[in-house]
């Protein structure tokens, strides 16, 4: 019976957001494991206990980037831990996108702006600012040429607090076919899903926002599934070790798709919208805790 933690993270107060965790618990000690959530801060935590500790739903890491990939490299050294802590730690800090870009991987076009760097902002377009660390569009805004007094108080703001930001063109893609997300599973495709557009004109960057708006199942394109399988070959290491992983692509100005992120941390996996995906998901799970 192998012993399996699903590391998320403690809302506190706040109503919880762990979508489909109580059900994928269900599912793998169905199947025969031990399984149980545990917050990846709790100090109490037991993590060589576990035959593998995967990471779901940790989703207040982006604030806390040091302090949790401090707790991954310390919980691998001691039992299995999926996704692998070196490809954590690069996927934490979205400045991976230059390195996909490098190995030829399409993606859209991305500048960055560290604390204490000229704010060299877009003129002649739309664009977002977002923060290298982050999820759930916290800290992110889209921006006309006409607010750039407010991207400037944004960066300001940011660079306060230690936060480089990144800066891309508004895909307008987005508009008019959303943002595919692919998630593939145990090294193959499980399942994809296409949501509308986040960040809509006149929203505060610090206002919270729905991460995934009118989400529905998609049948990706074989450009799309092309595009993913390079992104993920260009992980380091090949993405050999990954359990799992999510391309979150949109359409370029020329209708081709573009790697908007890759998300190999805590990315919601969408279970709820594919519930048939489930025993596959187990499967793989219980796989990777079973490896010697």
């Amino acid at each position: 019976m192998p012993r399996i933690a699903l590391a998320t993270y403690d809302p506190g107060a706040e109503p919880g957001r762990h979508t489909g965790l109580p059900v994928l618990v269900r599912a793998l000690r169905a199947a025969g494991a031990e399984a149980e959530p545990r917050h990846w801060d709790d100090p109490d935590a037991d993590w060589a206990g576990y035959d593998l500790v995967v990471i779901h739903s940790t989703w207040d890491y982006s604030w806390r980037a040091g302090e949790f990939t401090a707790w991954v490299e310390r919980v691998g050294a001691l039992t299995r831990i999926a996704n692998p802590a070196p490809v954590v730690r690069w996927n934490t800090d979205k400045r991976y996108l230059g390195d996909l870009a490098a190995a030829g991987v399409p993606t859209v076009p991305t500048r960055y702006i560290a604390p204490g760097n000229p704010a060299d902002l877009p003129e002649g377009h739309e664009y977002v600012v977002k923060p290298t660390s982050g999820a759930g569009a916290r800290f992110a805004a889209r921006y006309t040429p006409a607010e750039h007094d407010t991207a400037l108080r944004q960066l300001a703001r940011m660079h306060a607090e230690g936060f480089t930001a990144m800066v891309q063109p508004y895909v307008r893609g987005i508009d008019v076919s959303g943002e595919r997300a692919l998630q593939f599973f145990g090294g193959g495709l499980l399942h994809a899903s296409r949501k509308g557009a986040v960040l809509t004109p006149g929203t505060p960057y610090d206002a919270d926002k729905v991460a995934h708006p009118d989400l529905r199942p998609w049948q990706p394109t074989d450009a799309e599934l092309a595009v993913a399988e390079r992104a993920l070959a260009a992980v380091p290491g090949g993405g050999s070790g990954l359990l799992y992983a999510r391309v979150d692509l949109v359409d370029g100005e020329d209708g081709e798709p573009r790697l908007m992120e890759l998300e190999l941390v805590e990315p919601n996996w969408f279970l709820q919208l594919h519930p048939a995906s489930l025993p596959r998901a187990t499967e793989a799970i219980l796989a990777r805790a079973a490896r010697g």
